[in-house]
C-alpha cells in the first residue's frame, strides 16, 4: 500500500488467482463494489456527510459494476451470494472484479482450470473482449494450450522459469472475431 492505493493497482495492473478469492458471504454486486473502494472512499468526511461528490462516486462505481456484470453475462446474479455461484461463474466474477479497478494490464493465473469446454469458450470471448474493446494487455498463465493458441498474439513457454528462443511464438494467423 502507498498513499491509500495498492501499488499493483497504482501501476495499472490487476490479477486473478489460481485459487478463487471472492468474498463468499457477500453478494456478487458487493464483491464488485468492494473492488472499487479506493476510488469511492477517498475521504471519510465526504462519506459521513454524504456529499454530492461522494454520491456521484458511488453511482459511478455501481454503473461500472453493472457494466462488467453485463460483459461477463452475470447481471441476473447481481444479488446472489458469491459462494452460491458455480465454479465457472466465480471465475467470471473474479475477472469482472479485477476489471472494476480499471487496469491497463490484467494477469490471469490459470483462469480455465476446472472449466468445461463451454465455460472455457465463454472465458475466451471475455478475454478477447478485454483486449479488443478496452485495449487491455492480458498476461495469461494457462495450461489449456487450445485456449492459449486461440486468444494469444505472443506466446512464451517457460520451462523451469527459463524461456528459450525456440519456445517463443508469434501468432501467424488472424485473431478470431
Amino acid at each position: 500500500m502507498f498513499g491509500g492505493t495498492h501499488l499493483v493497482n497504482r501501476a495499472g495492473m490487476a490479477r486473478t488467482f489460481q485459487n478463487i478469492r471472492l468474498f463468499r458471504e457477500m453478494s456478487v454486486i458487493e464483491n464488485l463494489l468492494v473492488a472499487q473502494h479506493t476510488q469511492v472512499n477517498r475521504h471519510l468526511l465526504a462519506g459521513i456527510l454524504n456529499t454530492r461528490g461522494y454520491r456521484q462516486a458511488e453511482n459511478q462505481a455501481l454503473d461500472r459494476a453493472f457494466y462488467w456484470l453485463e460483459v461477463v453475462e452475470m447481471v441476473d446474479c447481481a444479488n446472489r451470494l458469491a459462494g452460491t455461484l458455480s465454479y465457472g461463474q466465480q471465475r467470471r466474477l473474479e475477472i469482472a472484479r479485477a476489471m472494476c479497478t480499471r487496469p491497463e494490464m490484467i494477469c490471469l493465473d490459470e483462469p480455465a482450470a476446472g472449466l468445461n469446454p463451454v465455460e472455457t469458450q465463454a472465458l475466451s470471448r471475455i478475454i478477447r473482449f478485454l483486449r479488443q474493446q478496452h485495449g487491455i494487455t492480458v498476461l495469461l498463465i494457462e495450461h489449456d494450450m487450445g485456449m492459449v493458441m486461440e486468444i494469444s498474439d505472443h506466446i512464451i513457454v517457460l520451462d523451469h522459469g527459463t524461456s528459450s528462443p525456440a519456445a517463443r511464438r508469434r501468432r501467424s494467423r488472424p485473431t478470431p472475431a
